[in-house]
């Protein structure tokens, strides 16, 4: 599908400005501007971040009673629990919380549910086991702001609740010993868009400043945070950013042992935003997703250069297991998609007896960026099936789903991922329904989009001005990788790569010869001929093969020159 190409405004004294005051290319001054990070402290920030740069703990909404329950369940040796989550995010806060916890002398219990017995947070029959086992203090980390009737019940028998958590607060706050999240109603902190993992650093933060303890004793769990908050995908930018730029360094001479042997067998080379995104992530997911989920922690708190070894085996194995369920649910959705004539579809709206709840909502994903359609795949087993969706831009599947509620058990989420239940009866209704809504929102004339940082010409590749282009990693949410557009560039040569997966050129400026690769678009092939003048978009990188250093555009779409 084609994209519409936007261009950001040109902000032509600021960026002159920028570049001279800061000795920096106007290339990399000019994404400063695009991305709104225009005065002095904000573009320290940005390019230099250090440990003064984060805010104050002591703002976030309960932390101050928080901090001195902790503090007395220290000093009392009292039996204390943390209940997480699944995935990287629920994994790392589990992990940075216990560590700096049994450093302090307080050796705490843990609890993750099961993603396919019991379901995302808090659970009844969890909380029946916490209170058997006498614990007079729970903290929740990555989840507990919805968890109204199981705080309740542990608050009416006399066991205290801490609920660290970053997802959005509902009518009413849990009745908790203290909440908190910056996303509550009443928060006051600067920045709201901390991942669960960043909330618990924040709470470790605020422990180590009421104890008089020294800076390193929270700071060096950075490489662990690093890895929750890029894999959450929250926004990669203020105190985000501060987390996830020192977090990288730490990971690179990292002294968690399970960290480490999962960066060697991932075979990344480079330490930055993607080895965490593709390497690692997906790894400590597939625990989850496979019924495994105490695993990826057990690797983050061994000791044991031997045991995380053979934990990080079984990772990959899972990831791999992963992998196939994955990819047999992605081959069965395209044959059903064919039988559906997926060209005539706003929507992609599916259902099966044998798909694997776990996996489903990767497969959504890919279903959704390879057709660009609002996806949502359901897994039945016997009467009940479990869904999951993604979405496009500018078509909120939450708001959606509102409007097809009576067809479902229950549904929550955001705008672009939802997760729903619903009786095999009402799937055919759902989908009619939900088919309605898309269209009277035009979902049909919804088009991707391309934003364009900048015009570049052969003047701009140079290794040293792409070089320095990586000063705005890490990447991420609300920092996404530059695209720029070269214009009226000749094709040289330009064939299909990887059984057509791919599309490999070369293209020529006047005497210069400039490589790009197009992954995913192998299909354009046989739609240039050599001599074809183009206008491309891609992003800038440095191509390293036998010791040589040469730069090549990473292309995203491209079209012939008016």
């Amino acid at each position: 599908m084609r994209k519409k190409w936007i261009y950001y405004e040109t902000e032509t004294e600021k960026i002159d400005e920028i570049s001279n005051k800061y000795n920096i290319n106007k290339l990399l001054a000019r994404i400063l501007v695009n991305r709104g990070i225009k005065t002095e402290k904000e573009i320290k920030i940005f390019l230099e971040p250090t440990r003064n740069d984060f805010y104050d703990a002591f703002l976030l909404p309960d932390m101050k009673k928080a901090v001195d329950r902790i503090i007395k369940a220290i000093n009392n040796k009292e039996k204390v629990i943390i209940y997480g989550d699944y995935d990287v995010d629920g994994i790392t806060s589990v992990t940075v919380l216990k560590k700096f916890l049994k450093e302090r002398g307080l050796d705490v219990g843990f609890y993750i549910p099961n993603r396919i017995e019991e379901g995302y947070g808090l659970n009844k029959k969890a909380i029946e086991k916490i209170i058997e086992q006498a614990y007079t203090l729970i903290i929740t980390v990555d989840c507990g702001i919805s968890g109204i009737e199981e705080i309740e019940e542990c608050s009416k028998i006399g066991i205290d609740t801490i609920v660290t958590d970053h997802h959005e607060q509902g009518d009413i706050l849990p009745n908790a010993y203290a909440v908190i999240d910056a996303k509550r109603k009443d928060n006051k902190y600067p920045f709201r868009d901390l991942a669960g993992v960043g909330i618990v650093f924040k709470l470790i933060q605020a422990i180590s400043i009421k104890l008089n303890l020294d800076d390193k004793e929270y700071l060096k769990y950075l490489d662990i945070v690093a890895v929750g908050t890029i894999s959450d995908i929250v926004p990669l930018i203020d105190e985000n950013r501060v987390i996830a730029k020192l977090g990288l360094k730490l990971i690179e001479v990292t002294k968690n042992v399970g960290l480490r042997e999962l960066i060697i067998s991932s075979n990344y080379k480079k330490i930055n935003s993607n080895t965490i995104s593709f390497g690692i992530a997906p790894r400590i997911n597939a625990c989850g997703r496979m019924g495994y989920q105490e695993e990826a922690l057990k690797l983050f708190l061994t000791e044991n250069i031997i045991e995380a070894k053979e934990i990080t085996k079984k990772l990959n194995k899972y990831n791999l297991e992963r992998q196939e369920k994955e990819g047999n649910i992605f081959k069965q959705a395209i044959e059903k998609l064919k039988l559906e004539k997926i060209e005539n579809m706003d929507v992609i709206v599916l259902g099966d007896d044998n798909w694997y709840h776990g996996v489903i909502g990767i497969v959504a994903s890919k279903l959704t960026e390879a057709f660009f359609k609002p996806t949502i795949l359901v897994c039945f087993e016997d009467n009940q099936g479990k869904g999951s969706g993604r979405s496009i831009p500018n078509f909120d599947l939450y708001e959606a789903l509102k409007y097809c509620s009576d067809y479902l058990e229950k549904f929550g989420g955001h705008e672009m991922a939802v997760g729903l239940t619903i009786k095999k009866e009402n799937f055919e209704k759902f989908k009619a329904k939900f088919e309605e809504i898309a269209k009277q929102n035009n979902v049909s004339q919804i088009i991707p989009k391309l934003k364009i940082d900048a015009e570049i010409s052969k003047n701009d590749l140079r290794l040293e001005t792409v070089d320095e282009l990586k000063k705005l990693e890490p990447f991420g949410e609300k920092n996404e990788k530059p695209y720029f557009i070269y214009k009226g560039l000749k094709i040289n040569s330009i064939r299909a790569l990887s059984e057509g997966k791919h599309l490999k050129l070369s293209l020529r400026d006047g005497n210069q010869l400039i490589d790009a690769i197009g992954f995913n678009l192998g299909n354009l092939a046989d739609e240039y001929l050599i001599g074809d003048k183009v206008d491309i978009v891609g992003m800038l990188e440095i191509n390293e093969y036998n010791g040589t250093k040469k730069i090549q555009i990473n292309l995203k779409d491209i079209m012939k020159s008016i």
